[in-house]
């Protein structure tokens, strides 16, 4: 039997309802998902995860986070990111591991400062994250790392609920740029620990406790990129906030703008005894021409600024390089740079010096990280004209590969 013309309107009518409901809440995230594509296919037979790109809409209540004292640990940021983004109905997932990686800040020939970055990890998906939350922030874009928001590195983006998941992508960069032209990363920094049992280097994770609001890792990175126009400003916003590093790990940082400033950020203690107490930690800044502790020995570079995953600042922490974990990659990098006293002629031959500590020759010859480990991208950050070649895990050698960034 049919249904009679007023059952169909009045269900039509629900479901349009239904629709616009949806709409309302999630308007802004949907508009988001709608810009994820991919840029590239995982290709197993030279460990390529997949890239994918988005464009966030709108606001994705940073400032809300911020008024709300932050997040001390994953749990935290989880609940608020699955309140805010998830509006309490679907949950999200965010973490952080290890970030073993390279960067230096130099010139190019013309004068323009350049900021190098590899991101080495193993075998992974990830999405360049395009943000404008207006509102006197700034537009920024950034990479993250898949697997941090849930999505299985071997499968890749397969359904919904790991688009959902990417939502969470602005609380989760690694590095990035904004429109100010000021750049930033993030890398494992292995303070306070050792080698344990198995041979396997640890560190223990900066849980500062002064009273300040709480950001963990990343969340401090994002508050750089959206909020900090220079160098001062961003170590004056990190200043204001108790680290609290996450995945059992520690990490510093290095920061530039567009004036060819740049520093390197550290959470340490007064000795090496007290710095595994981390609650003790206290923020210290490396500006580029500031001396710098290499097995005791004090070095001063005017020309360029490098950071990998050992401490730089006072106090001197190690007694050989085989506690220095990226020793190798810092000298190569220095070697490189050395040899053109500090100049990158172009966005090109930056990249060949980011080449130079590439994990898929570097690991083989030197040994320099575990097994399986690759440089899953590459940036280059112009930060006078605000924009990033990315390559991803290693296509150095082409340019098909090569995404030219504009913020």
């Amino acid at each position: 039997m049919a249904k009679h013309p007023l059952i169909k309107f009045l269900a039509l009518g629900t479901v349009a309802a239904g629709a616009a409901a949806i709409w309302q809440l999630f308007g802004n995230e949907l508009k988001s998902l709608f810009t994820l594509k991919r840029l590239f296919p995982a290709n197993p037979s030279h460990d390529d995860g997949e890239v994918w790109t988005m464009d966030v809409a709108g606001e994705y209540y940073f400032d809300e986070f911020l008024e709300a004292g932050g997040a001390a640990n994953d749990a935290e940021l989880i609940s608020f990111i699955t309140r805010k983004i998830g509006k309490g109905i679907i949950p999200t997932t965010i973490e952080e591991s290890d970030i073993t990686c390279s960067s230096f800040m130099a010139r190019a020939q013309d004068g323009r400062p350049i900021f190098g970055r590899n991101y080495d990890f193993k075998r992974t998906n990830t999405c360049i994250v395009r943000t404008h939350p207006g509102g006197g922030r700034h537009a920024s874009v950034s990479t993250v790392d898949l697997q941090f928001l849930g999505v299985d590195p071997a499968k890749g983006v397969r359904g919904p609920m790991d688009r959902m998941n990417i939502l969470a992508a602005p609380y989760a960069p690694l590095d990035g740029i904004n429109d100010a032209g000021l750049a930033c990363g993030i890398y494992m920094s292995l303070q306070g620990g050792g080698v344990d049992e198995h041979h396997e280097m640890y560190s223990v994770p900066t849980e500062q406790s002064t009273g300040k609001p709480s950001l963990t890792s990343t969340t401090m990175l994002r508050l750089i990129l959206d909020y900090a126009s220079t160098v001062d400003e961003a170590i004056e916003l990190a200043g204001r906030y108790d680290l609290h590093d996450s995945a059992h790990n520690s990490f510093h940082y290095m920061v530039a703008d567009a004036s060819g400033k740049s520093a390197i950020l550290e959470w340490t203690s007064p000795t090496l005894e007290e710095d595994k107490v981390n609650a003790n930690r206290e923020l210290k800044v490396i500006f580029l021409g500031d001396p710098v502790y290499v097995l005791g020995e004090e070095e001063r570079e005017e020309r360029f600024q490098l950071i990998t995953n050992f401490i730089l600042c006072e106090p001197r922490y190690y007694t050989s390089t085989s506690e220095m974990l990226g020793i190798e990659r810092y000298r190569t990098m220095q070697e490189e740079l050395d040899a053109t006293d500090g100049i990158v002629a172009d966005e090109g031959a930056a990249l060949e010096v980011l080449q130079s500590v590439g994990q898929r020759l570097y690991n083989a010859t030197h040994g320099d990280l575990e097994p399986g480990v690759v440089t899953v991208h590459s940036v280059v950050f112009d930060l006078k004209n605000r924009k990033a070649w990315w390559v991803p895990n290693e296509h150095f050698e082409e340019p098909l590969y090569w995404q030219v960034l504009s913020v």
